[in-house]
């Protein structure tokens, strides 16, 4: 179980969320704005921007909390590890599922600011179909089967790469661009632009991201049965292991032999 107090890792949840959701809302106004005419260059600009950004944020914020940014993973962090007394307990996940969501909706208001759009938003840009659907399936459970994978091989220092590439990739193989998180899907409510998403399709998205973190975690369980062991250590480890270092003696080091 984590050592490091609650309110810093809730810090790094929201902080993180927030960058997250900027960089995804951010990049896809640039991205319309510098290619008007072709959705498919504003897809490989708005997840190129994604898949560097999500890295850079999982290896700065998770030391601190995890780098969950995800309402999904953390409650399959408690879901996973809660018989076997690792993961985090169930009131942190509440704590940290209200940090991720307030981040998201910050992190798109941040956005439009930034582009001098108006400030508060709601999409118009409705995503709901079945293969869409379909899509948060996949995508949601494919990475939190490689969240918990990852975790139990001994590999989390991979994740930053690992869930940053998987992420962009999704955003061309699943049919929804591959949203796989509740409180990036409620920040994307609040901007009218590219990455938006209009609040009668909200709904229904996270209700496929909870279908999907069920199957990978059913994934996760039936390749390594021991994962639980290793709940603690999602998306990355984050025990505090601070110590005071005694301080260094520089003098020279007297090799005279003893009288």
């Amino acid at each position: 179980m984590t050592t490091i107090p609650l309110p810093r890792r809730l810090l790094a949840e929201f902080v993180g969320t927030a960058l997250l959701v900027t960089v995804v809302v951010g990049s896809g106004i640039a991205a319309a704005a510098l290619s008007p005419d072709n959705v498919g260059l504003q897809l490989l600009e708005n997840s190129t921007a994604t898949v560097f950004g999500l890295a850079v944020l999982i290896l700065l914020f998770g030391p601190v909390s995890g780098a969950h940014f995800n309402p999904v993973v953390s409650a399959a962090d408690w879901l996973l590890g809660r018989r076997a007394g690792t993961g985090l307990p169930a009131t942190d996940v509440a704590a940290y599922t209200v940090a991720q969501i307030a981040g998201g909706v910050v992190g798109a208001v941040l956005s439009n600011i930034m582009f001098d759009l108006a400030a508060f938003q709601i999409s118009s840009k409705d995503r709901i179909t079945t293969g869409h659907l379909v899509g948060e399936i996949v995508a949601t459970a494919g990475l939190v089967a490689l969240i918990f994978a990852l975790a139990r091989t001994g590999r989390a220092a991979l994740s930053a790469a690992s869930v940053g590439a998987y992420i962009g990739a999704a955003y061309w193989f699943t049919s929804s661009t591959s949203f796989a998180n509740p409180a990036v899907t409620i920040g994307r409510v609040f901007s009218d632009t590219f990455a938006g998403i209009a609040p009668g399709s909200v709904t229904g998205f996270i209700a496929a991201q909870l279908v999907g973190g069920l199957v990978g975690l059913a994934l996760v369980t039936a390749l390594y049965p021991d994962a639980a062991a290793t709940a603690d250590d999602a998306v990355v480890p984050h025990h505090d292991t601070t110590t005071r270092s005694a301080p260094l003696d520089h003098r020279p080091a007297d090799h005279r032999s003893p009288s």
